[in-house]
């Protein structure tokens, strides 16, 4: 029990600091500061139930990922759902299979739950559930190209949803990757956020290419410009082009800018899977976070798509103890090391053996 509440008070002290930074960000935006102010309160009812059931030998991780919808409105380059067919996986679940998900999640001390897709934005039902529940964070991942006057004044009225917008880098590499005018379309969203006084930030697929690029003071002073409060850069997980994944140095220099970029003010940086190191090991399966996919499935994270267990018929709080994740946390997979943005995606084959019970 001595490595799980030390990983409990690494992942409570995570929370903690984002909603400081939260607040910080918000200091001339009084609605917001209001949301983020209650919700810190939220957040710390939600540390003492996962302080409550560590004691009791039950590990609840801080936050899930849900990725609500297979459907997107892109074609991107390199796409890892498209890549490994998702895209064309079981059906969708249901507003009310969802909403029971994120009630089961406040309840058991779960502090945020990201959503993704596909392209989350095309789920307003699954946003509207959402927004019902102002003691749950739900960051938004999305390609920031189906924004309109409804969702606008959705993320308006309940500030828990943060949009969080998809970006390449500049115009160049985004549109290279995700389709011409994409990076104009994200801009005028950004411009549109702004004006609202709605809380934004983005995420960046960081590559062995652009990674001196995005984490320079001039890319991030760009997006401070423009309203933005929070980055998150994601490590290339070598989908198609293993060249692009960040290899040790590489992965060095974005912790180096990281860590001063956090030193910076008005500014929330965040990265993935960042300093599994710091953490004890990879976070998946259920040790800080596990992902559930658009059918239910319960799995690993959402590099490693291999599930035992559903939640359209199992309840959270057995899922997080599903045969799969039991095994991949005892058997030490999450210890090991990786060469490129996921430790589970390195061990294919174990997981899918380990799922299917071989």
């Amino acid at each position: 029990m001595e490595n799980q509440f030390s990983l409990e008070q690494y992942l409570s002290d995570g929370i903690h600091a984002l909603v400081r930074d939260l607040l910080k960000a918000t200091l001339r935006q009084p609605k917001a500061g209001a949301f983020f102010a209650k919700f810190a309160l939220a957040a710390k009812r939600a540390e003492d139930r996962r302080h409550s059931a560590e004691t009791q030998g039950r590990h609840i991780p801080s936050f899930l990922i849900a990725s609500v919808t297979e459907r997107c409105n892109l074609r991107c380059a390199g796409c890892y759902d498209r890549a490994h067919h998702v895209c064309a996986g079981p059906s969708e679940m249901s507003r009310e299979v969802w909403g029971r998900i994120f009630a089961e999640a406040e309840a058991l001390g779960v502090s945020a739950i990201l959503l993704a897709g596909g392209e989350p934005l095309m789920r307003r039902d699954v946003l509207e559930e959402a927004a019902r529940r102002p003691a749950l964070l739900f960051p938004v991942f999305t390609n920031g190209t189906l924004l309109d006057e409804t969702l606008l004044r959705l993320l308006d009225s309940h500030r828990n949803l943060l949009p969080i917008l998809s970006l390449e880098g500049d115009s160049a590499p985004t549109d290279a990757r995700r389709g011409a005018g994409v990076y104009d379309r994200v801009m005028a969203a950004m411009a549109e956020l702004a004006q609202r006084q709605l809380l934004f930030g983005v995420s960046v697929t960081v590559t062995s290419e652009n990674v001196a690029r995005v984490t320079d003071d001039a890319f991030l002073a760009g997006l401070r410009e423009k309203g933005c409060k929070a980055a998150v850069f994601v490590e290339y997980v070598p989908v198609e082009n293993p060249e692009l994944a960040l290899d040790d140095s590489r992965r060095a220099l974005l912790a180096e800018r990281v860590a001063r970029l956090r030193r910076q003010e008005n500014m929330i940086v965040l990265s993935f899977p960042g300093d599994e190191q710091e953490s004890g090991g990879c976070l998946a399966a259920g040790r800080g976070f596990f992902h559930i996919n658009a059918g239910g499935g319960a799995e690993p994270c959402p590099f490693s798509p291999y599930s035992d267990t559903n939640l359209q018929t199992t309840s959270l709080r057995d899922a997080l103890n599903s045969p799969l994740f039991v095994k991949l946390r005892d058997s030490g997979a999450l210890l090991q090391e990786h060469t490129g943005g996921c430790t589970l995606f390195d061990q294919a084959e174990t997981v899918r053996s380990l799922a299917a019970n071989e």
